[in-house]
């Protein structure tokens, strides 16, 4: 139990792990810029239009930020705040998880 006594930002590892992550955070609206200036699709939405079936997609649940973006928002301000969103709420979950594993 004492890997907590320090706290996990001072673990050295931790804060570059955390700053690594922060980096790709900071640059996902460029790769998301770049896929559209190379008209870039998702794989399986080519296949969807390739059968015909995108023609009969009904979307149930579009999500909290569907498309990784903020609906409304500059797309590439979206696509920064989806991934602050994300990092966060998948950080937290999973180091509440830790925390109740570690018992």
């Amino acid at each position: 139990m004492s890997g907590y006594d320090d706290g996990l930002l001072g673990r050295p590892w931790m804060r570059r792990a955390l700053a690594f992550v922060f980096v790709l955070v900071v640059l996902a609206p460029a790769f998301g810029w770049a896929a559209g200036a190379v008209d870039y699709a998702e794989p399986l939405e080519n296949a969807a239009e390739a059968t015909g079936a995108a023609e009969h997609a009904e979307t149930l649940n579009a999500g909290v930020l569907p498309d990784y973006t903020v609906p409304g928002a500059n797309p590439l301000l979206g696509t920064f705040v989806a991934g602050l969103v994300g990092t966060a709420l998948t950080l937290g979950v999973t180091l509440g998880l830790g925390r109740v594993l570690d018992g």
